[in-house]
C-alpha cells in the first residue's frame, strides 16, 4: 500500500473554501483546522491519482493540496485529472506545486507521514484515528500537513524522518494495497470527525507548548547545525554515521521542539564548532 499522488500558491497563501461555515474544530476556533491542514503529494505518477485526491479533499471540507515533483508537467489541468476531480475543479486548480518536500513543509510546525510499511527509524507511529486527534491539537497552533509518497515506491526514509510522526492504515494483511487517493480519502474523514469533535473519542486540549512551535525548516537546520557539531567532536563518523542521526531525529520528534529549544541546541552546537577549530573566546 502506497499512500501517495501532483500544482500554484505558496504554502499557506491557497484559498481556504470548503469546510461548511458552521463547521468547529475540536479546540473551538470555527474552521481552523480545515484550513490549517495541508495534504501532500509526494512524486505523484498519475494524474487521475491527483485529481481524486483534490476530490477527497472537497468532499471532507479541505482545500489545501501540495505537489512535490509530479511525474506529469501542469497535472492540474490534465484531463484525467479534471475527469477525476468530478467537480473539485476548484480544489485542483488552486494546487500548489514545489521541488522538494522541505518547500512543501515551510511553515508548517507539525507534520505526519503515511506510510505503508513499518519503519524500524522514524517518529513515533500512529493509527489514523489517533494520528487525527494528534493532528487537531497541533492545528490550533499553526499549519499542519499530511504527507504521502509515490504511488508505487511510497516515502523515502528520508521523508518519513523529516516529520513529526508516522500513521499506518491497518489495511487486510492479505492485500493491502491501497490506491493513493483512496489513502487521502481515509484520512480526510478521520480529520474532518475529529475536526468537528465527532470522533466518538473525546477531542484532546490543544497543544500547549509554553511558546512558539518550531517550523519544519527551522527544526531541518538544527538537525544540519547538530550533525556538523558531532562531526567536529569525531562522535559521528560521516563514512559511517550508522542511525544515530535516526534516532536523534525520532528522539526530538517525540519532544515537540519549540522554538527556543532550537535555538538552544543550535546554540550548543555553535560553540561546539567553535571549541573545535579553535576560535571559541
Amino acid at each position: 500500500m502506497n499512500h501517495s499522488n501532483t500544482p500554484h500558491h505558496r504554502p499557506g497563501s491557497e484559498p481556504s473554501g470548503g469546510a461548511p461555515s458552521s463547521a468547529t474544530d475540536c479546540a473551538g476556533s470555527p474552521r481552523g483546522g480545515f484550513t490549517s491542514t495541508r495534504f501532500v503529494l509526494v512524486e505523484p505518477s498519475h494524474p487521475g491519482n491527483v485529481g481524486a485526491a483534490a476530490r477527497a479533499l472537497k468532499t471532507m471540507g479541505f482545500s489545501r493540496l501540495v505537489l512535490v515533483s509530479p511525474r506529469v508537467a501542469h497535472v492540474q489541468s490534465d484531463p484525467e485529472a479534471i475527469a477525476m476531480a468530478s467537480g473539485a475543479d476548484d480544489v485542483l486548480a488552486s494546487v500548489h506545486v514545489v521541488p522538494t518536500l522541505a518547500d512543501a513543509l515551510t511553515g508548517v510546525h507539525w507534520s505526519i507521514a503515511l506510510t505503508a510499511r513499518l519503519r524500524e527509524y522514524g517518529p513515533p507511529q500512529l493509527a489514523p484515528r489517533a494520528a487525527a486527534m494528534e493532528a487537531c491539537r497541533h492545528a490550533a497552533n499553526g499549519d499542519i500537513a499530511l504527507v504521502f509518497g509515490n504511488e508505487r515506491t511510497g516515502l523515502s526514509n528520508e521523508d518519513v524522518e523529516r516529520c513529526s510522526a508516522l500513521a499506518h492504515i491497518p489495511a487486510n494483511p492479505a492485500y493491502s494495497s491501497l490506491n493513493l487517493a483512496q489513502a487521502v480519502q481515509v484520512l480526510c474523514y478521520e480529520l474532518r470527525m475529529a475536526y468537528l469533535g465527532e470522533s466518538g473519542l473525546e477531542a484532546p486540549a490543544p497543544a500547549d507548548t509554553g511558546g512558539p512551535r518550531a517550523s519544519s525548516d527551522e527544526i531541518e537546520r538544527m538537525f544540519v547545525h547538530l550533525e556538523n557539531a558531532l562531526i567536529a567532536l569525531a562522535f559521528l563518523d560521516p563514512a559511517n554515521p550508522k542511525k544515530l542521526m535516526s534516532r536523534l531525529r525520532r528522539l526530538f520528534a517525540r519532544s515537540g521542539l519549540e522554538r527556543e529549544e532550537v535555538n538552544i541546541v543550535r546554540g550548543i552546537a555553535k560553540h561546539i564548532l567553535l571549541k573545535a577549530r579553535g576560535t571559541e573566546k
